[in-house]
């Protein structure tokens, strides 16, 4: 049995909570990271979703490839499975990722692409509705807006850009209704921008 690699673009890149000999920077091609799934479980309710990232079709993706030991292989799929797997809104794929580390590898990676057959789809959204989704959701996992926050901080600590991202972040920090920023730890003037 061989080594396998898996392909983080969310919460998977700063709390992968496997067992990993390498971290690389890595792209996909031909999927983009997306707030498409309304969450049910970690970050909303069925009767209150929330908005998760999954790959959906199209584009490129920037981010981190896992490489785990074979000795640890079943153990880690099995742990992906619970943790992405628990209603089912994504495909579990093997894709062909190429490490960003400077030996530009082609390597096939383990991937969860959303299906967008699922009903938890939600698609392209515009802005104002990602804003109302997000702002008030709230899962087994925590907070909404702290999943997006996270991420977007984490990307940007790879040097990583996400225009869809930043601009919900900076909707996040303005005020509501007058009140001081909905999203802790963001200042209502919005993100600060990365060089």
């Amino acid at each position: 049995m061989q080594d396998i690699w898996v392909f983080g673009y969310g919460s998977l890149m700063w709390r992968p909570g496997f067992d990993h000999e390498d971290a690389v920077p890595a792209v996909l091609h031909g999927a983009h990271r997306s707030l498409c799934i309304y969450s049910w479980v970690h970050r909303g309710t069925r009767s209150r979703p929330g908005l998760v990232l999954g790959l959906d079709r199209g584009g490129a993706c920037r981010g981190v490839a896992f490489r785990v030991a074979a000795r640890n292989r079943a153990e880690v799929i099995d742990y992906l499975r619970a943790r992405e797997q628990a209603t089912l809104v994504y495909l579990e794929s093997e894709r062909r990722v190429r490490l960003a580390d400077g030996r530009d590898t082609p390597v096939r990676a383990l991937t969860y692409v959303v299906d967008r057959s699922h009903e938890q789809y939600a698609g392209v959204l515009p802005l104002e509705r990602q804003v109302e989704i997000v702002r008030g959701a709230v899962g087994q996992s925590g907070p909404n807006p702290d999943y997006v926050l996270n991420t977007l901080a984490h990307l940007r600590e790879l040097k990583i850009r996400d225009a869809a991202l930043e601009a919900l972040c900076a909707r996040l920090a303005e005020p509501q209704g007058g009140a001081a920023s909905a999203v802790p730890g963001l200042a209502a003037s919005g993100p600060e921008r990365s060089a």
